[in-house]
């Protein structure tokens, strides 16, 4: 048997950022930074407020221009993609998105069709396919007749990753996909990112709760200042001195006892301290 010729060979790497600088307002925001994202795979940026990591999303979004570095997707330059090609390759879930309150989840998710659509083109058969298709796999096929403005936190939450995941994307991005969210919410959708990932999806999201990153995440990448100061899994980047130094708070991190993933929690000071 010969060996597959090098063209023969896909890359699995969906996202890299190369020494990429950023400033708005004259304030330099990131900073060197180096990341790279593989298909299938859900890397969680982490790290205090200020560091660095709603910017460096938007930037891999194409929205941010860099002072400096580059970023790539599949392998080919950012800033070579047009405005719509980028839309079918890349989508986004902010961390508050807007949609009219009197909107149906169903019309919603189905705006995650529009870059396929002609100019004053109607949705198809296929579009409504691929667009139900994202309901039921972000659990919220039952929501599709309800109004946004009726749901609880979650479900919206869900509603738009299935509005983005109706993009088809090979890469998505979000920020902060469970903030304000009670546990079994939070647990609900990192439940759903990661199957996402488990066909195919390269998930880049903004995570602010450590034990909720270490749990569900492959990779972590924490930022401090602008610069992705560890990268690595969980376990590697989520210790006792990482957070420490970074957070500038003391924690104790524990070994989940089924998973053996890291749990973050506050450090207990002995009686008297």
């Amino acid at each position: 048997m010969t060996a597959p010729t090098a063209d023969a060979v896909v890359s699995t790497t969906l996202l890299t950022l190369n020494d990429v600088h950023v400033s708005l307002d004259g304030v330099r925001i990131l900073a060197g930074v180096d990341l790279t994202l593989d298909r299938g795979e859900t890397l969680g940026l982490v790290g205090p407020n200020g560091a660095g990591k709603t910017t460096l999303l938007r930037a891999a979004t194409g929205l941010i221009e860099l002072d400096r570095g580059s970023i790539e997707v599949d392998g080919e330059p950012l800033g070579g993609f047009s405005r719509l090609d980028l839309a079918r390759r890349v989508a986004v879930v902010q961390q508050l998105p807007e949609a009219p309150a009197s909107m149906r989840v169903d019309d919603l998710v189905l705006l995650g069709r529009n870059p396929y659509l002609r100019l004053l083109g109607r949705e198809s058969h296929h579009d409504h396919a691929i667009a139900h298709e994202a309901m039921v796999r972000t659990g919220c096929g039952d929501l599709a007749t309800r109004t946004l403005g009726t749901l609880s936190g979650g479900e919206r939450r869900r509603a738009f990753i299935a509005r983005a995941l109706a993009q088809e994307p090979a890469l998505l991005l979000l920020d902060e996909p469970t903030a304000n969210l009670d546990p079994e919410a939070q647990s609900a959708i990192f439940e759903t990112l990661r199957e996402l990932a488990a066909g195919g999806v390269g998930v880049l999201v903004v995570v602010h709760d450590l034990t909720l990153a270490g749990a569900y995440c492959d990779r972590i990448a924490l930022l401090d200042g602008g610069r992705v100061v560890a990268a690595g899994e969980p376990r590697q980047v989520l210790t006792a001195e990482s957070v420490a130094r970074v957070y500038g708070a003391r924690v104790t991190v524990m070994q989940h006892p089924e998973s053996g993933a890291p749990v973050v929690v506050p450090a207990v000071l002995e009686a008297g301290r």
